[in-house]
């Protein structure tokens, strides 16, 4: 594939050789190992034990710590983070985070975005890596706290020997202890870090090709549950690019989201600490407008001039005044309370009124959605 120049952009020989090597070596190794030899005890659940621990240092370090700081962690935890993630050999700490935040400031951007995902899905899973392509050249200007920052720092100077350690070291050590050096080196070493690859490149590939778009339409990003499960909860990606700085992915209890769990266990023994989340009110009004959107996609369809469905007209257009209504009064109540915010007149029981006031305009919000979701589903069945 050409860039904007049109012009085959040169091999990055580094990246083509651990992404291209590492499977077929695992094709081949694998196989000839267990032709010979059983793997133990030790290397399956090493295996398993790296894989999520690699899995997490990535979703919880390197996405939603360091690329988007969504929460603060006490050091010790940036430092596990730091050297897992350096397991993962997805560059840096400060490569990835920096590429990651031109990813959201240019989505689906062919030009600027780094993998984006309108180039296909072989360029967005593992060919932006390949070849050196304008739009992934490194840029730290997006990332002056990471250039700050001594841990970040210290693992991109010494990012190769760190990978080595990890990767080479770490499991030799446990084949070791574990009188299994071969079946750990091949299970927890080369097997767990093609998988770790592949699962986290699927959010830049088949996350923004597979699944649904319940917060909005303005980008290529789905919420994938099945993808959430390899992905330590990152398959929830449409509500990611749309609240990318809220510490969870997936926002409901059953939303299986182990790296939001993570985090949020880790704030009760102080390891972890202001965890940022979104607004449940900016939450409803996003989902609000696609339902509005989604409703108004379906009734164009219908043939004009039915009794019934010029009535789901009029109730569709009724609910756009509502929630055109529920906006305005969220926006003058806002202004009220800065206003008496910057007055300094607010007292306690003041502040009350208002939270009850914002949550009855929340709940009005989620009743609307309701109705919306009724009304969705008679136009379909008309």
């Amino acid at each position: 594939m050409s860039d904007s120049s049109g012009k085959r952009p040169p091999i990055n020989w580094y990246g083509a050789i651990v992404l291209l090597a590492t499977p077929l070596a695992a094709l081949i190794l694998v196989p000839m190992y267990t032709w010979h030899n059983d793997f133990s005890t030790a290397a399956w659940v090493s295996f398993v034990v790296l894989v999520i621990l690699n899995g997490m240092s990535i979703t919880a370090g390197y996405h939603r710590l360091w690329a988007h700081r969504t929460y603060e962690a006490h050091w010790s935890v940036r430092l596990f983070l730091m050297l897992f993630g350096s397991m993962a050999t997805q560059n840096s700490i400060l490569i990835w985070a920096s590429g990651h935040r031109t990813h959201h400031r240019h989505i689906d951007d062919d030009e600027r975005d780094p993998y984006s995902a309108g180039r296909g899905f072989w360029f967005s899973h593992i060919g932006w890596m390949l070849r050196k392509y304008e739009s992934g050249q490194d840029d730290f200007r997006n990332a002056p706290d990471l250039l700050n920052d001594p841990i970040v720092m210290f693992q991109h100077k010494y990012y190769v020997p760190l990978v080595v350690l990890m990767n080479v070291g770490l499991p030799a050590l446990i084949g070791y202890f574990a009188g299994d050096v071969g079946g750990v080196l091949l299970l927890a070493g080369l097997v767990r870090l093609v998988w770790c690859h592949h699962t986290t490149f699927f959010i830049n590939s088949l996350a923004h090709m597979w699944g649904t778009r319940p917060y909005t339409d303005e980008n290529s990003a789905r919420d994938n549950g099945i993808l959430s499960l390899f992905t330590y909860g990152e398959g929830y990606h449409n509500y990611h690019h749309i609240f990318q700085y809220d510490y969870r992915n997936g926002i409901r209890w059953y939303q299986f989201d182990p790296t939001k769990w993570l985090i949020f266990s880790l704030s009760w023994v102080g390891l972890t600490r202001n965890l940022k989340r979104c607004p449940e009110f900016a939450i409803e009004k996003a989902r609000l407008t696609m339902q509005f959107k989604q409703a108004e996609a379906k009734l164009s369809l219908k043939a004009v001039g039915h009794a019934q469905l010029e009535a789901m007209r009029a109730r569709l257009a009724q609910e756009s005044e509502h929630f055109t209504q529920v906006l305005n009064d969220w926006s003058k109540l806002k202004e009220a309370w800065y206003n008496e915010k910057k007055q300094e007149l607010l007292q306690k029981w003041e502040e009350a009124s208002f939270r009850t006031r914002f949550q009855e305009i929340e709940y009005r919000l989620k009743m609307q959605r309701k109705r919306l979701r009724l009304l969705t589903a008679q136009v379909v069945a008309a």
